[in-house]
């Protein structure tokens, strides 16, 4: 398809984020906020709702991930062909940041779900003749840069995709923004919807506030304050000059600094974390905010291993429609659950050996760790004692996969990524373990299909959600997990997984970790060795009681009929 002429009539809503996962070809994400984006316009399309996308083309990606002799992170350009999957589009935009023109071009990307609907993926791109060479590179990398060039990334995003919608001809109703980075398009839409001089009151803002809030949902994502972007009113004034009465803009984004959540949180009259505890924590850090919860999910038909999927095919002919199905998988029987995870188990042996030459062996249980590797998310807790975990392992033969970035400038993270490999190589002998590089889609079905346990163990309250347990249930996987984020909703201890400790915040590192050991070693192995019938009954439960639910099908019902049709 090379024109959105299809989608003009039908499409009404406008989902913005800075990334999205669509295929692992296109290296148009960094991790799970992409990953959620891509999983949404699945569903959109499954769904048939009225949505375009829009997103940033990222050329370069995020990064390539290569690991050095020493176990350190080397970041390399992670470029990819738009013009493989993508179609150019015949409109162009301008946006004077600096007192310049930097015209955006976009590119169409088309998802079509297996009964042929289809939806619009709008990708913007500034690498263009009619931009000077710094302005072409804009697009270029995802969450690259300094502060400047962020926020001339958070301008082509928020108030270029606003204008693109427009040139292209898109009558769009409501703005979803997917994070605060594009949190600029409430600007454009002030400046849309200014009140006429004549009308206005003494001290009243000169714009339709009332409106533009009518016409924005806004879906937080982090309760981590670094999380949040900021930006001095000295840089924004530098790069959008008058752009909107400085006075208001402070009014709604904070005093001291542009804080786009603030922004975003002022002028959407929807607001949403994505658990029920995330809302919950995201109204402590921003009081006076209604907040409401709506827990994400994960697309059934994207991260189903074949096999499985098969499996369902034959069971539940229209589970990825209907995903609820999924609550009869107590039906299944435990033979054929089992020879499909260990069809998945091969797969993920196999690619442990071609990309690492380690050897797994199938019939020790696998716990698979995978995720951004920062502070918070604590990858080092598995391996807090490494001789309570070999004296585990001697008892209880383990084996564990990893995989997971760090950003290029989180120094502790990447602190973390070389500290694994030693740790790797000082248990060599002890407990088997691999470290995958360059953590994507396609490494990331193989690990939550493959895996027998998937472990996650955040410091509490700051995982938003998670989805990648969401998606080891999908394949019998079992979750062993702190309780933060979507998991306090799904577990159900010794059915659907384990808890690592208690429901409690005020816990140091050293007493999850021995939580956890305990856990691995008197409940968790003991169950897979010496209870085989009953380890394959958990397994059916985790797809019964957590795959019917905690799926992007439902997330998606929920954003149409409580968010979108106010």
């Amino acid at each position: 398809m090379t024109s959105v002429e299809p989608f003009l009539a039908r499409t009404h809503i406008a989902y913005f984020s800075m990334e999205m996962a669509l295929r692992p070809e296109m290296h148009t994400y960094a991790g799970w906020l992409g990953v959620l984006a891509g999983d949404t316009a699945r569903s959109c399309a499954d769904l048939e709702l009225p949505v375009v996308f829009v997103t940033l083309l990222s050329r370069a990606g995020y990064f390539r991930q290569e690991i050095g002799p020493d176990g350190e992170q080397i970041e390399h350009p992670d470029w990819w062909e738009p013009k493989r999957w993508c179609t150019p589009l015949n409109a162009m935009v301008a946006v004077e940041i600096e007192e310049k023109p930097v015209w955006i071009r976009p590119w169409l990307y088309t998802h079509t779900c297996p009964h042929g609907h289809r939806i619009p993926v709008l990708l913007l791109d500034t690498e263009l003749d009619q931009n000077g060479e710094p302005d072409r590179t804009l697009t270029h990398y995802l969450y690259g840069g300094d502060e400047v060039y962020r926020l001339k990334q958070e301008i082509v995003l928020g108030i270029g995709g606003f204008r693109i919608l427009q040139a292209l001809g898109f009558d769009v109703h409501t703005y979803h923004l997917n994070e605060g980075h594009a949190a600029l398009l409430t600007l454009e839409l002030l400046n849309r919807w200014k009140v006429p001089p004549e009308d206005l009151a003494p001290g009243e803002p000169a714009y339709d506030i009332a409106e533009v809030r009518f016409r924005c949902v806004f879906t937080t994502h982090t309760p981590v304050e670094a999380g949040h972007d900021r930006f001095s009113y000295e840089l924004f004034e530098r790069l959008l000059p008058g752009f909107v009465d400085l006075d208001t803009l402070k009014q709604l984004a904070g005093e001291d600094r542009l804080n786009m959540t603030r922004l975003a949180l002022n002028l959407s009259d929807y607001v949403n974390g994505v658990a029920r505890r995330h809302a919950q924590t995201a109204e402590q850090m921003f009081p006076g905010y209604r907040i409401h919860a709506i827990t994400n999910g994960v697309h059934v038909g994207t991260w189903t291993h074949p096999a499985f999927a098969a499996l369902y095919d034959a069971n539940f002919p229209r589970w990825q429609h209907e995903p609820e199905v999924l609550v009869r998988a107590l039906q299944l029987s435990e033979d054929d659950v089992w020879q499909c995870h260990r069809l998945a188990k091969q797969d993920l042996i196999a690619r442990v050996k071609a990309t690492t030459g380690g050897e797994l062996d199938p019939d020790i249980p696998t716990i698979g760790f995978a995720r951004r590797m920062t502070g918070y998310k604590r990858p080092l807790l598995l391996f807090a004692d490494p001789a309570r975990l070999a004296a585990i392992a001697a008892r209880y033969p383990l084996q564990i996969v990893l995989a997971g970035k760090a950003h290029p400038r989180d120094e502790p993270g990447k602190d973390a990524v070389c500290r694994l490999h030693t740790l790797i190589r000082e248990l060599h002998g002890k407990v088997t373990c691999a470290f995958l590089p360059d953590y994507d889609l396609e490494i990331a079905l193989a690990l939550v299909s493959g895996c027998d346990i998937w472990l996650n163990t955040p410091l509490p309250p700051l995982e938003a959600s998670g989805t990648s347990g969401m998606k080891a249930a999908l394949n019998g996987g079992v979750n062993l997990s702190i309780l933060d984020g979507w998991w306090i909703e799904a577990c159900i201890e010794g059915v659907t997984g384990w808890s690592i400790g208690h429901d409690e915040t005020a816990v140091s590192d050293e007493q999850h970790a021995v939580a956890l050991y305990g856990k691995l070693e008197h409940t968790v192995l003991p169950l897979y060795y010496n209870d085989p019938s009953a380890w394959r009954r958990t397994m059916k439960q985790a797809i019964a009681n957590i795959a019917y639910y905690f799926n992007s099908q439902r997330m998606m019902r929920r954003y149409a009929t409580e968010a979108y049709l106010r």
